[in-house]
């Protein structure tokens, strides 16, 4: 490859990165106005939060269910990516686990209202379903086996039950301000612990 040639290719490049940058912060505050305001959120109300113009928005994801499926993909994504993250810098497998399931919740409160907006597609939430097994289960059951192997929770503790588990504990939030899902995930969680764990 030529001097030139590759000079050329280094401005797509950094553009790239640009537009990749611009559209992972369009994805985390849609997720956060998801959570805050639910997926009918006006998309001027994202684009408030990303501090981008509606224009841009639309170029990205020219259609709500784009932006929804995006969203639940990025999330997946980062939920996927925190665990290995987590397990190499916490100071126990355990606290990994812990704060891992942290952001479970965090991705499930969204969740569930991504899920809702997609019922009415066609077939589109089965798809992402398998997508979310598929990504998360291998995550979840690594931190489970570490934090077994190290004794600090019972084993034989299965990754599928536990993520349904905690699924199932967050469905019950809704929009009761006064149902708390962490604080019942958290007593779940105390229930894995080995007997012989601090």
């Amino acid at each position: 490859m030529s001097a030139t040639s590759q000079s050329e290719g280094e401005p797509v490049r950094g553009k790239r990165a640009d537009a990749l940058r611009n559209q992972r912060r369009l994805l985390e505050a849609a997720a956060a106005v998801f959570v805050e305001s639910g997926v009918d959120a006006p998309v001027r109300q994202i684009a408030s939060r990303a501090g981008v113009g509606m224009g841009t928005i639309y170029r990205h994801f020219p259609t709500r269910a784009d932006l929804v499926v995006a969203v639940y993909r990025h999330q997946v994504e980062a939920c996927a990516e925190a665990g290995p993250a987590l397990l190499a810098e916490a100071h126990s497998p355990s606290a990994a686990l812990t704060r891992w399931v942290d952001l479970f919740v965090d991705f499930l409160v969204t969740k569930h209202g991504l899920a809702k907006a997609l019922q009415s597609g066609s077939g589109s939430f089965e798809t992402l379903h398998t997508y979310f097994i598929d990504r998360l289960l291998p995550v979840c059951e690594e931190l489970l086996v570490a934090a077994a192997e190290a004794g600090e929770i019972e084993p034989g503790v299965r990754a599928y039950e536990l993520m349904r588990g905690i699924g199932n504990l967050c469905i019950g939030r809704g929009d009761d301000p006064g149902y708390d899902p962490r604080r019942l995930v958290e007593l779940l969680l105390r229930g894995l612990r080995s007997p012989q764990s601090p």
